[in-house]
């Protein structure tokens, strides 16, 4: 039991989760039940857990997940899934764990994860992956601070900005 815990343990370091951290985590069966238990440990605030099997959904609510969702295994299905899930938390997703490692599970936790979220690839389920990486780059926003830093550099003359001016 120590071995899939590291796991868990090992990915919600990677990804900071902390207090008040809201978590989606793909796939409800040992590795995805270790990060969870992981993630509540780091105090994770809200986490919402998604699979196929109506079991293991049953089981992982019983042990800590505040709400489940259940998904197809149908790519033509992720819009409507995102919406659900986005509903089932009811906040923004901070962190979402790919707990499985399919195209479907990745592309899901790609579109309902919020923008400045991470997504982490925790289980490899298949050896490739076709990823539609649009809806994270189309989400890429940069904040109202990161636009003050950069006037503040430019005023400043800094070596970035001469470099992009003599190009």
């Amino acid at each position: 039991m120590c071995e899939p815990l590291s796991v868990g343990v090992h990915a919600c370091r990677r990804a900071n989760v902390g207090p008040e951290t809201n978590v989606l985590v793909m796939g409800a069966g040992p590795i995805g039940l270790v990060t969870m238990l992981s993630a509540r440990a780091f105090g994770s605030s809200r986490i919402v857990i998604v699979d196929v099997d109506d079991h293991r959904l049953s089981v992982i609510k019983q042990l800590g997940a505040d709400k489940t969702v259940k998904i197809s295994t149908s790519l033509n299905d992720v819009p409507t899934e995102v919406e659900q899930i986005k509903t089932a938390m009811g906040v923004a997703i901070d962190i979402s764990f790919d707990c499985v490692g399919f195209t479907k599970t990745m592309s899901t936790a790609l579109s309902a994860t919020s923008s400045g979220g991470k997504v982490c690839l925790v289980g490899l389920g298949h050896t490739e992956m076709t990823l539609p990486i649009a809806p994270a780059a189309i989400r890429f926003g940069f904040s109202q601070k990161e636009v003050e830093e950069a006037f503040e550099t430019s005023a400043h003359g800094g070596t970035v900005i001469k470099v992009m001016f003599n190009l």
